[in-house]
């Protein structure tokens, strides 16, 4: 049976026991399971279908889960961009074919499970967008309701729209999303709703399958896994994931994890780069990227702890290389993405321009939501449609023909 575990001091606590800290030094918690008693083999998993539930195992979950079949998300290779920047085993991990849109899907499947097999009835969480609109859309499977904050005029209207649209009670607050996340852990703990933003350590255990199908899909371990990172969850779990792979001999071998943020928006970048003990929060975020735009990542101890642990590195991107790679990724890959996803492609770009990595490591950089998810960012960096006369002359005309 598994148990939660703290990842400073390493107390222990009981599997049903509802905690998002540590009791007793206020650290983070993490799931651990009893790997040597997991009797699971490769041939198993090759035999279902690639999802988040393949992995059933190495997930905390004993009731039927809440499920949309989320996972088994595609893997693209990215030659066009791989052949400008010089790095020819180049991969983009689409999570925004998730059913909601975004890789929060993975983690809410296991959350949302969670709390009724724990015997919550109700939900919450802070949201900068995607999780919002992952939570709305898995209680409203569950049956149960669903409280989100958001920070007033500050997340993508397509986000807004799946929260509303799907039933949740949406709250917007005036005040950026880090004070939202301390008013929503305190309704929590002082009315018993359950917790799922990502300090929650049973969500992150769904985001770790990110790793798992990655390896799966390219038969190996990549050299470089690269993410954007917010509050610093996916990071965290695809690391975890990744170590349990390695401890069961799936796996011989960890790729370095790579973070990505806003320039805007990068406590996490500043202490790799400055070889600080923790994160110093930025009080003002701002990025355009609004799904990264979150200056105390809740998750920053664990982030930091895969970084180093791996070798990998940190970096920094302008809103105008966000931009252009999510433009670049369009329209020369097809790949439509949000812009907090496009940050981990213009992050290997800008560190392969800088000679930081090896252009012929083999690397997956995971875009973790669909071009959707914020239409209106789109729309201001495009051209309008050209309106006509509705006669062939014009039509010619237009088109330069």
């Amino acid at each position: 049976m598994y148990h939660l575990e703290c990842v400073n001091c390493g107390a222990t606590y009981p599997a049903d026991e509802i905690l998002y800290n540590c009791t007793k030094c206020g650290h983070l918690l993490a799931v651990k399971y009893p790997l040597d008693e997991i009797h699971v083999t490769r041939a198993a998993w090759d035999k279902r279908p690639l999802s988040v539930w393949r992995y059933k195992e190495l997930l905390p979950v004993r009731i039927e889960p809440v499920t949309l079949q989320e996972g088994g998300t595609p893997l693209y290779h990215l030659k066009k961009l791989g052949e400008e920047m010089g790095i020819p085993h180049l991969y983009a991990k689409h999570e925004g074919m998730n059913p909601s849109g975004s890789f929060k899907d993975r983690g809410m499947t296991v959350g949302v499970s969670m709390a009724l097999q724990l015997g919550k009835r109700s939900v919450a969480c802070a949201s900068t967008g995607n999780t919002s609109a992952s939570l709305a859309v898995y209680a409203a499977k569950a049956g149960i309701p669903a409280v989100v904050l958001l920070p007033a005029g500050k997340v993508a209207i397509g986000k807004v729209a799946q929260a509303l649209m799907h039933g949740a009670k949406v709250i917007s607050v005036r005040g950026n999303f880090d004070r939202a996340l301390e008013m929503v852990h305190d309704l929590c703990l002082s009315h018993g709703l359950y917790l799922l933003n990502s300090i929650n350590p049973y969500r992150l255990e769904g985001q770790k399958t990110i790793g798992f199908e990655a390896v799966d899909q390219l038969g190996g371990v990549p050299d470089r896994f690269v993410l954007p990172v917010g509050n610093a969850g996916n990071i965290s779990a695809v690391y975890k994931g990744l170590l349990e792979l390695q401890e069961l001999g799936f796996i011989d071998r960890l790729p370095m994890m790579t973070g990505i943020q806003a320039q805007g928006s990068s406590p996490v970048v500043h202490a790799i780069r400055e070889n600080l003990p923790e994160v110093v929060p930025e009080l003002h975020p701002e990025t355009v990227a609004t799904a990264i735009r979150i200056g105390a990542p809740v998750n920053a101890e664990k982030a930091l702890t895969a970084i180093r642990k791996t070798g990998g590195l940190a970096e920094s991107v302008t809103d105008n290389e966000i931009l252009w790679m999510q433009r670049d990724l369009a329209r020369k890959e097809g790949i439509g993405v949000e812009p907090a996803s496009a940050a981990s492609v213009a992050g290997i770009r800008k560190l392969a321009e800088n000679g930081m990595i090896d252009r012929n490591e083999r690397i997956v950089c995971i875009v973790t939501g669909h071009l959707l998810k914020d239409p209106d960012t789109v729309i201001k960096q495009c051209e309008p449609p050209i309106e006509i006369n509705a006669d062939l002359p014009s039509l010619l005309s237009a088109l330069h023909l």
